[in-house]
């Protein structure tokens, strides 16, 4: 059973809708009563006369119908006349009716004298009862009593509605998920058998307790997950899910941040309210460091609202009451913006560290992601696995979906090796973009990587090795030189550091020899240059001001990203760390400049043949700098055909067959002046 917490929308009251309905009804009959009335006063005629008028026409006997009815609240001989008369010439009415009468209305004294005169006139007089009083009062407070009644409905019926809502707002809204929508399990989760063994641990406690009770054991009431992100943090805790026969609870650390206060912490503690109900249960926090940084650095101080959802969350995990049957599983990738009582044993007991694969690691992980690929029988998993190194489980995944892409894109049927590798560069350096470059920055380019290419083969120790030149741009560079490690790199020597930073400053030497001027080019690498310099004086002790460490790096609070560093050492220090860094950068500059310089006819060749072919294989420049030229068969890079853009009707597409033949062509002219560039060379 997988229980997911998130904000649902709040749902409206099904009683209050249908108080609505049946005042949207009754305005509705009301309205058409007023139109029917409306209707019937134009079917008739009504006049108004006065007293004279009314006695007058009972003498001349055109009285057909009438009433008199007393109205004391006007006075005290205050009467009402009403009734027919019969009229000369007949009327047609709206519906085409013909009437020979009309309605008369007559108000006023009536007297003694009058009254006889009036009844003695004609015997169709007929008296009503004197009720008129009651009735007006009741006509004219009825509508409005009825109005009040209807808006105390409404606004009791708005005001339970905001208080259930506002009580909505502090619950953890839990929902029953099925173990159907949960099919990860720990075979999903490859490449990391020690923080599987961690876990596993769980599930067997939850299955069969009785194991761990017999001889004294407790399982621990907390584990946190620590790793970059894309290393499988969250897919591990599914698989938990998915193996585990108990509740789950799985909730972000976002959603106990509130802006009012109170409600994150109103919202830990119905989270684990219904975790204790439903214990034995897992309870699975993702992104714990939003809600869990270190206290005291807030704005606001201990009243600020994130700092009473952790107290929340501290109380619960382990307080004055037990948790007994609820283990909590958290993931983030920034431990060290923790508060210290979070990370405490008897909260989280054990940190479970998720960190980049290995060979065998990543090998594994493609094996898992490659069965929904189709690749071809010549595509070796471990061969990728070798030339992934630093990727993630997340970014392998990503390696051969876009190669998948590509083979769809290009009406292929399976993977093969170039769609490996061009996926390989489009997720390590980014997309291959169609600059449209003229032949001086081409240039300028083509020296650039030159430079950096022929320093690296000529001092490197055979830790990393070039793996591929190119000028076409990728991502925000306009070329790019490849290295491919020949393992996973866990410690850095300061020989491999100072060949990196004088790696780095073979591009701004090669064109400052070439063209005599300075461009802007080598921005990246004077800036990586200057970060490692700065690392090995300030945190490596790789100088001559010894092994301490100048300046501690603080994070900030909120942000969690390096903004600044104390200086907790003097001014005249401060300038020593200046002046190793630059004594640094310009031994490695130098250096850097004799063996271009030494070498510079290698520089040119390279440069000249990456603006032919614009990418040139590793091996070529280990070639170029052993023989002096290029062994082995250099060929252009073709570049994929891309969408035909439609700029009007006319435009056709190059059909499959066209294409194949202008490649052909290429191919064979490229043969033919490598060929000659052979013979020169001999």
């Amino acid at each position: 059973m997988l229980i997911s917490i998130s904000m649902a929308s709040l749902t409206p009251n099904k009683n209050n809708n249908r108080i609505r309905s049946l005042m949207i009804w009754g305005v509705i009959i009301l309205v058409m009563c007023l139109l029917w009335d409306n209707y019937n006063a134009t079917l008739s005629i009504q006049e108004k006369w006065t007293i004279s008028q009314v006695i007058e026409a009972a003498k001349n006997g055109k009285i057909t119908q009438g009433s008199i009815k007393s109205d004391p609240s006007k006075g005290e001989k205050w009467h009402i006349l009403r009734g027919k008369a019969k009229i000369d010439k007949p009327v047609t009415l709206l519906n085409g009716q013909t009437k020979d009468y009309i309605q008369f209305e007559a108000e006023g004294k009536l007297t003694s004298k009058r009254f006889e005169d009036l009844i003695a006139s004609s015997n169709i007089w007929r008296e009503e009862s004197n009720n008129n009083l009651w009735m007006s009062i009741i006509v004219s407070i009825l509508p409005l009593l009825i109005l009040i009644f209807f808006i105390y409905i409404f606004f009791c019926r708005s005001i339970k509605n905001a208080n259930r809502n506002a009580l909505i707002f502090g619950k953890s809204k839990a929902k029953l998920i099925s173990k159907e929508n949960n099919k990860k399990t720990f075979k999903d989760f490859a490449g990391y058998e020690e923080a599987k063994e961690e876990v596993v641990e769980i599930v067997d406690f939850l299955k069969n307790p009785k194991k761990f009770a017999d001889i004294g054991a407790k399982i621990p009431k907390g584990f946190l997950m620590v790793g970059p992100p894309g290393t499988g943090k969250t897919l591990l805790a599914r698989a938990i899910a998915g193996e585990a026969n108990v509740p789950f609870f799985n909730v972000s650390g976002s959603d106990f941040v509130e802006m009012f206060v109170g409600l994150g912490a109103a919202r830990v503690r119905d989270t684990f309210e219904q975790a204790r109900k439903n214990s034995p249960c897992l309870v699975f926090i993702d992104e714990i460091d939003a809600v869990g940084r270190s206290r005291g650095a807030g704005i606001g101080g201990g009243n600020d609202e994130r700092e009473q959802t952790l107290n929340s969350l501290l109380v619960e995990m382990d307080g004055f009451e037990e948790n007994n049957g609820v283990i909590v599983i958290a993931a983030t990738n920034r431990p060290d913006v923790l508060d210290h009582a979070l990370l405490r044993p008897g909260r989280f007991d054990r940190q479970v560290v998720i960190d980049m694969p290995d060979l065998m690691g990543r090998f594994e992980i493609l094996k898992v992601h490659a069965h929904r690929f189709k690749l071809k029988s010549n595509i070796s998993l471990k061969e990728i696995a070798r030339h992934t190194s630093g990727f993630s489980g997340a970014d392998l995944e990503n390696l051969l979906n876009e190669a998948a892409i590509l083979c769809a894109r290009y009406n292929r049927k399976e993977i093969d090796r170039p769609e490996i590798n061009e996926a390989h560069d489009k997720v390590a350096y980014g997309r291959e973009r169609r600059k449209l470059m003229d032949q001086k920055d081409k240039k300028i380019t083509a020296f650039h990587e030159a430079g950096h290419a022929i320093i690296q083969t000529i001092i490197d120790t055979g830790d990393m090795p070039v793996h591929k030149v190119t000028i076409l741009p990728r991502g925000q560079s306009l070329g790019s030189t490849m290295f491919m490690p020949k393992k996973d790199i866990l410690n850095y020597s300061k020989t491999n550091i100072l060949n990196s930073i004088c790696c780095s400053m073979g591009g701004r030497i090669a064109e400052e020899i070439e063209f005599k001027e300075l461009t802007s080019g080598a921005a990246g690498d004077i800036k990586s240059a200057t970060k490692l310099a700065r690392k090995m004086v300030c945190d490596w002790g790789m100088s001559d001001l010894g092994t301490v460490a100048y300046g501690e790096n603080q994070d900030h609070i909120f942000l969690g990203k390096e903004i600044a560093r104390d200086q907790n050492y003097s001014e005249q220090t401060a300038q020593k760390i200046d002046a190793e860094i630059a004594k640094t950068i310009q031994n490695e500059y130098e250096r850097a400049k004799k063996i271009l310089t030494e070498h510079y006819g290698l520089v040119q060749k390279l440069a000249e043949a990456l603006l032919k072919y614009e990418t040139i294989e590793g091996k070529h420049v280990y070639e170029l700098v052993k023989y002096g030229n290029f062994r082995s068969k250099v060929t252009a890079v073709r570049r994929r055909p891309s969408a035909p853009k439609k700029i009007e009707e006319t435009t056709t597409t190059p059909t499959n067959t066209e294409i194949a033949e202008k490649s052909e062509k290429i191919d064979k002219k490229l043969e033919k002046e490598n060929k000659i560039q052979e013979k020169e060379s001999e």
